[in-house]
């Protein structure tokens, strides 16, 4: 499945971020052959730490997909859902 290791990675980030883990859901939409977005949705009352202070810890979350998605050869997004 193509995002395999985007979706594993932003999984484990997110969910070391927020209280409720189990909540956490990642989803893979693939664009095209080489492009996929990873959509996050947590509760509600943890969004706010996913995204952090002026959006820091959603930018590092997607600087690291982009990594993951580096590994392989793929371009990589990250969208967060209510």
């Amino acid at each position: 499945m193509a995002g395999e290791i985007v979706e594993r990675v932003v999984r484990y980030i997110a969910s070391e971020i927020v209280d409720n883990a189990e909540a956490v859901e990642v989803e893979i939409i693939e664009e095209s052959d080489s492009e996929v977005v990873a959509e996050v949705r947590t509760e509600k009352s943890d969004m706010g730490r996913v995204i952090g202070r002026r959006g820091r810890v959603a930018k590092a979350i997607r600087l690291v997909a982009q990594a993951a998605g580096d590994e392989e050869g793929l371009k990589a997004q990250v969208e967060f859902l209510d």
